[in-house]
This record gives structure tokens, sequence and C-alpha cells, in this order.
């Protein structure tokens, strides 16, 4: 009688040269990825004759052609020193507000049991859907009726509004992974619901405040549209978007000053994103089904 043998385990087999090939492959799709953000850099870097006499790729075989007077130009002279500042000062607070808010909206969605909570849950996310661009005209003739219209309140408000919707929702959904027996104890031991809230439930959806946060502020850090629209070209309030994008029609502006300006854009968010993106994986990915 031939003997059946049962397998160990039930995951695939993959042989060593078909895990080269999906290695090379991924590699080849990561160089791909990164080379304009390589050439960005060492654009920022090069002389403006070496930038129009030869391509980034070159400068290498040029060390001489390296410089750090880009970089001075821009930050001391060319206002971007200052444009950063106002992007710091305008996506700090819309992240912490949208965070605040959208936790204490979905802590009782998640907790609390009374009529209509499914219908504003779906709500909610039904908010989501909708284009920012039908909302700007309405929501910038009530900061104007507020007179509010190009300050820092005016885009910290719209921020937090258009963040809210996907907020709530990432934060519902992590809270129901919360066993409700734990809420449960704390009742019993006497706790509050804003104790509940603050010394219990924030603590433990940490991963999702970090995804949250990450993903506001890049959000925020990185837009044009609403920052055009609510505080137009004012450079006294502008951040490093408006600034960039004037400087694209500038005669006092080049591709080394361009490039140099681009990249100081990117340093914060490249700096928070590789730093907590274990964070930002885990947040949105909570509430999803596991097969």
């Amino acid at each position: 009688m031939k003997e059946t043998r049962i397998p160990l385990t039930n995951k695939p087999y993959h042989k060593p040269s078909e895990i080269f090939l999906i290695n090379a492959i991924l590699v080849v799709f990561v160089v791909i990825w990164i080379l304009p953000t390589i050439g960005l850099l060492i654009t920022s870097f090069r002389k403006p004759e070496a930038i129009v006499s030869s391509g980034w790729w070159m400068a290498f075989s040029r060390v001489n052609e390296f410089t750090l007077e880009n970089y001075r130009a821009v930050l001391l002279q060319g206002g971007v020193g200052r444009a950063f500042v106002n992007s710091l000062l305008i996506s700090i607070p819309s992240t912490i507000l949208v965070i605040i808010i959208a936790a204490l909206a979905a802590f009782p969605l998640a907790f609390f049991k009374f009529p209509g909570r499914t219908f504003l849950f779906v709500l909610f996310v039904s908010l989501q859907v909708i284009p920012l661009q039908i909302t700007l005209i309405p929501v910038m003739k009530m900061m104007s009726a507020l007179g509010i219209s190009g300050t820092f309140p005016a885009i910290w408000m719209a921020h937090t509004a258009y963040g809210l919707p996907l907020a709530i929702y990432i934060f519902r959904n992590f809270f129901a992974g919360i066993p409700y027996a734990i809420i449960e104890s704390a009742e019993v031991d006497g706790a509050t619901k804003f104790q509940i809230f603050s010394r219990l439930v924030i603590p433990m959806s940490m991963p999702a405040v970090a995804s949250l946060g990450i993903f506001q502020f890049m959000w925020v850090w990185n837009d044009l549209l609403v920052a055009l629209v609510f505080l137009g070209g004012t450079p006294e309030v502008a951040p490093l978007t408006v600034k960039i994008a004037s400087m694209k029609g500038s005669l006092e502006s080049g591709w080394h000053l361009m490039s140099a300006a681009a990249f100081v854009s990117m340093v914060i968010p490249l700096i928070l994103f590789l730093s907590f993106q274990k964070y930002f994986v885990e947040g949105l990915t909570a509430g999803a089904v596991k097969g």
C-alpha cells in the first residue's frame, strides 16, 4: 500500500528563480519611482549654467558644479523660508483640530447606542464622495461674511471641515475593534465617559491617531487649491505650494531655484512618513476584514 504524506504547510513553495524574478521586478519599480526625486535633489545643488548644459546624471563627473548657493538664495532671499513657516502654521493646527474633533465624533458612534447612529455614520462616509471643488465658492462666501477670508483661521476651518469625513471613518473603525468589555469594566469602576475616552480609548488608538495625523498633515502640506482660494497670493500667509507656483512665472526664478524650493517642500513629508510609516499602514487598515 502506497504511503500518503500530508503536507506540513499550505503555503505555496516558490523556487529560487521565481523569488529572484519577483525581487528584480520590485527593484526596477522602486528605481523608477525614486529616480525623479534623486534627479531633483542633484539638480537643486547644481549651478544654473551646469543645469542648462548637461543632464543631472552627468553631475558626478563634474564635482565642481555643486553649490549650496541655490538653497541660500531660496531660503534667505526668495521668500521660501517664510512660506515654509507658513506651511507649518497651516498644517499643524489643521491636523490637530481634525484629530480632536474626529475622535470626539467617532467615540459615540463606536460605543453608544442611540437612534440614527448608523445613518450618521453612513452620512459621514458618503461625504467623502462629494468633490471638494463644488464647495469652494459657498465656503469662501461664508468666510468672507465672517470677515476671516485670507487669514489663517479661514484655512484652518476649511482643511478641518474637508478632513473630517475620512478622519471620522478611520477613528470609528479603529474604535470598533476595541473590546466593549473593556469599556464596561471602566464604567463599573466608576470612570466617566470623558475619562474612558481620554485615558483608555485614545491611548489604545495611537496607531490610528498617528496614521491620521500623517495623512492629514501631508494632504494639507501639499495642498495648493484650497490655499489659493482661501488665502490668495498674499505673501504674508502664502504656504510653500503657493510660493513655488508663483516662482514658476517669475523672471527671477530658474530651474536651480525651483528645484531647491521643491526639495525643501518635500523634506518634512518625507521625514514624517518614513518615521511613522508603520503606524500609517496599521491605522489605515484598522477595521478591515481579515481572512
